[in-house]
């Protein structure tokens, strides 16, 4: 899921549960042309997330892995504002169906969430 700097939904992107998050974020990456910066946690840490980020001429804001070698340095301050992708999950998952995920099929499952997302938008 890729949010803007307000919370709202910007593009949603479905994959086998899984799957890591990391492989599903070049694409979800496609929309995020034109931001400053790209905040994201540890597991989006990889070479391709960061060509990725580094191809729109965006900031990255995501925490190195323990394992990486050269670890960067990130603005604390601004990585606080991830809990902005946080609380539109928590809000997405206010809605019972979403939360227990009763749709059987990823294309419906997938309508509900764009519904959801497009209700989230109008409040």
């Amino acid at each position: 899921m890729l949010v803007d700097a307000l919370g709202n939904p910007l593009r949603v992107v479905l994959g086998p549960g899984q799957q890591a998050d990391c492989r599903r974020a070049a694409d979800l990456l496609l929309a995020a042309h034109g931001a400053g910066y790209v905040l994201a946690d540890k597991g989006y840490d990889t070479d391709a997330v960061l060509a990725r980020v580094a191809a729109i001429g965006a900031h990255v804001v995501i925490p190195s892995k323990k394992n990486r070698l050269a670890h960067r340095v990130i603005d604390r301050n601004l990585y606080r504002d991830r809990n902005k992708i946080e609380r539109f999950f928590s809000r997405l998952k206010q809605f019972r169906r979403l939360a227990t995920r009763y749709d059987k099929t990823a294309s419906s499952f997938l309508g509900m969430v764009h519904f959801v997302s497009a209700l989230l938008w109008l409040r």
